[in-house]
């Protein structure tokens, strides 16, 4: 699972995205240059299988769907963010 997740280049900009409250798919093409709809619903289904991500979709029209971390998730994330203060300290030795 970690290492579907962290192959996929855009898996870390999305969880910056929903850090930073950008949560709805086509706001999050439009604010990364080079992310097309295709990579990035192929990427939320992912994250969305692994239990990292929920799916919210509102029966409005047009229809509206938001992506959230899960309890899960946020677990996950703490993980990611320590294996990346982990190799920056590798890299600070070098």
């Amino acid at each position: 699972m970690v290492e579907t997740i962290y192959g996929c280049k855009w898996s870390l900009t999305v969880y910056q995205l929903l850090t930073s409250g950008i949560n709805r798919p086509g706001e999050m093409v439009r604010s990364v240059e080079g992310l097309s709809t295709k990579v990035l619903n192929s990427c939320l289904r992912r994250n969305v299988e692994f239990g990292i991500l929920e799916r919210l979709a509102y029966p409005e029209i047009p229809p509206r769907v938001e992506y959230h971390v899960t309890t899960f998730g946020k677990k996950f994330l703490r993980i990611l963010g320590e294996l990346e203060k982990l190799q920056e300290e590798i890299e600070a030795r070098e």
